[in-house]
């Protein structure tokens, strides 16, 4: 079956991960044939698409007609046969059990045409064992979903010991079509690549609490706040469900043994039904006060440990040819949500320190739990997983790409995708940098920046990472150097164009603010919603949008906190010119150039010009970081951004 062949999908299971795949595939304009074994839950599944399509709808995010069409797209069934007499690939997405999905293949294999693709939803189980079922263990292979499947970007793809690489490709190109980015599983290996990641942190966490090593706050604070992931381990554990974090271990404890053996006290809090925030109370109790992770409650030796473990499955998965480093890191990031990926931050702990740590607890315990790999030690030797220094001297940027284009025009392109575009502390030092770079390079006329993927031009800082552990004074300098970096734009002796495609928000709207000029695509979105987190605009945003829009449009924008599409913005003065969304690009690429061919030291001495006749914007700017400051320490940032990852209205009380 060829990509461009695939028409009609069957999804097979109407629970969250059934009815979640099963909206995707009909908002990517597919027909859809929803099955499940009564009347009753798939038509749950189908009122609940409803309610997602309907919410979609009233955030702005798609129209009401285009959520009706979608709709539209979807039949509920019960019958296998009429599911997928005339489905091109089937996506079964049944209860984690071999057993059942075993079940389903030998009766759908009955009456799927003979050229349909088979692929499972299954997080860890193996895809060889299940294609073998069926009669064409060749058209077989893995389509991992992550929860919400509308939301969340990852979709593993899962080759099995017998599927064709054309299967792959369709299904990585499908994938594509549903708006997800695809990372290709090389090799059918326990748990693939997130669950083999996530499961084992989360379990030593609870070793670590169950041998009387650390306490919960201390671990949590620990995964959160030293190591910088979106959640505390067993916050995460209770998130997912600690009988599905039980039900992975123990089937990569069936497959590869005694390093992951389940820790007795995550098989307590399951005997114990304590599941996590669904049934009420797991490692926290969350109707009495929920999450609440102490600060300053991290130690040094948990995060090495832990940062020990991460590096040892990263080595093993290398090792064994599962898929390599940046794959990895691209799946944990979209798969985890966290900034940056395994390898890399184990790269920067130092692999042969996390070595002997691995070796000193073997050596202590004789736990396999400890044992490091081959591809972990090989790693180390060679430098890192990225390899050595010197290579990493070689590279260019970790967040963004630099490049000078045919015209005289350096080209920065924002390079997290997978965090869309988002600006963290790290980016701003590398857009510095490159900037000065630009600036001093006698070939580069012009700058374009631009973000990678169709999604973002940058949807703003990363806030939520960047608050979790901050005062006031971290506020004031992380305001500070956004103003600085913005700075560079606007003083950049050369004429700087924004190219912008999609979502362009918060911090990533303040950088298009610094540029001299900006050319949108259609489809593009722009808004300050700084105020719905509790904030302000605190990289220049208080400033610069005034001096484009006027007074008045700058508080509408920053009060509001709305969304405004390219059109308005156009009104509004902001955007110079808006264009196809396929031609975004190369309408960007030929302003920059027009303007690389004017006169360098004229186009310098005008924008010096043009920045002198403000008003003291100094001086706007201390007030600003000031203000800034003030607010990262207050309840109503947490509440806001509290608010925004539970995806409901923040409710402010100005404390």
């Amino acid at each position: 079956m060829d990509f461009e062949d695939i028409d009609t999908i069957a999804v097979l299971g109407a629970g969250n991960m059934g009815h979640g795949i099963a909206e995707v595939a009909a908002l990517a304009g597919y027909e859809v044939r929803m099955r499940d074994i009564n009347d009753e839950f798939v038509q749950d599944g189908y009122d609940n698409i409803e309610w997602s399509l309907n919410k979609l709808a009233e955030k702005d995010q798609l129209s009401q007609e285009d959520a009706d069409a979608a709709l539209d797209r979807v039949t509920p069934l019960v019958d296998v046969e009429e599911a997928v007499g005339d489905a091109d690939v089937v996506i079964e997405a049944v209860p984690e059990k071999m057993e059942i999905k075993k079940d389903v293949y030998q009766e759908v294999v009955e009456y799927a045409p003979t050229e349909a693709i088979f692929a499972t939803n299954t997080s860890s189980l193996s895809i060889t064992e299940l294609s073998e079922v069926t009669d064409r263990p060749e058209q077989f292979c893995g389509m991992h979903f992550f929860n919400p499947p509308v939301r969340m970007a990852l979709v593993e793809v899962i080759s099995g010991a017998h599927t064709s690489e054309e299967t792959l490709d369709a299904i990585e190109q499908l994938a594509e079509a549903f708006d997800k980015s695809p990372v290709r599983v090389r090799k059918d290996s326990p748990g693939f690549i997130v669950n083999r990641i996530l499961v084992p942190l989360m379990n030593e966490a609870c070793w670590l609490v169950h041998d009387d090593e650390a306490t919960i706050a201390e671990v949590d604070a620990t995964t959160k706040f030293a190591i910088g992931l979106p959640m505390g381990a067993l916050e995460l554990s209770d998130q997912v469900g600690n009988d599905v974090g039980l039900h992975v271990l123990e089937y990569l404890h069936e497959v590869l043994g005694d390093a992951y053996t389940p820790c007795p006290l995550l098989e307590q809090k399951v005997e114990e039904e304590k599941l996590g925030k669904k049934s009420g109370e797991g490692f926290y109790d969350y109707e009495d006060g929920g999450v609440e992770i102490p600060r300053d409650a991290a130690r040094d030796d948990i995060e090495t440990r832990l940062l020990a473990l991460l590096a040892n499955e990263v080595g093993k998965l290398v090792e064994n040819d599962v898929a390599p480093v940046s794959d990895i890191d691209e799946a944990v990031m979209l798969g985890g949500g966290w900034p940056d990926g395994p390898a890399k931050m184990t790269d920067t702990a130092g692999l042969e320190t996390l070595v002997e740590t691995l070796d000193e607890l073997h050596d202590e315990t004789d736990d396999p739990r400890f044992e490091a790999s081959e591809g972990l030690r090989n790693a180390a030797e060679a430098g890192g997983f990225y390899g050595s220094d010197d290579e990493e001297a070689a590279a260019t940027y970790d967040t963004i790409n630099v490049e000078t284009l045919d015209g005289h025009v350096g080209h920065i392109e924002l390079d997290r995708p997978h965090r869309m575009n988002t600006v963290s502390t790290e980016m701003l030092d590398e857009l510095g940098d490159a900037i000065d770079q630009l600036s001093e390079d006698d070939d580069v006329r012009a700058v374009l920046v631009t973000g990678a993927g169709d999604k973002a031009f940058s949807a703003g800082a990363d806030v939520v990472s960047a608050a979790s552990n901050a005062n006031p004074l971290d506020g004031i300098e992380l305001s500070k150097a956004g103003q600085e970096t913005f700075g560079k734009f606007e003083e950049c002796p050369m004429p700087v164009v924004a190219g912008i495609d999609g979502y362009t928000l918060g911090g990533g709207m303040e950088m298009a603010t610094a540029a001299d000029l900006r050319v949108a695509s259609e489809r593009s979105t722009f808004g300050q919603p700084e105020h719905n987190l509790g904030l302000l605009p605190g990289w220049g945003g208080t400033q610069r949008l005034a001096n484009i829009v006027g007074e008045g449009r700058a508080k509408e924008i920053i009060f509001t906190a709305d969304h405004f599409d390219a059109a308005e913005m156009a009104d509004y003065g902001f955007v110079n010119d808006v264009v196809g969304n396929d031609e975004l690009f190369d309408e960007a690429l030929a302003l920059a150039e027009k303007l690389a061919a004017g006169p360098p030291i004229a186009q310098d001495f005008t924008k010096r010009a043009m920045h002198a006749g403000r008003d003291d914007e100094d001086a706007g700017l201390a007030v600003e970081s000031q203000a800034f400051g003030h607010l990262f320490g207050t309840e109503d940032l947490m509440e806001g951004i509290t608010a925004f990852s539970a995806d409901r209205d923040p409710e402010f009380e100005g404390k």
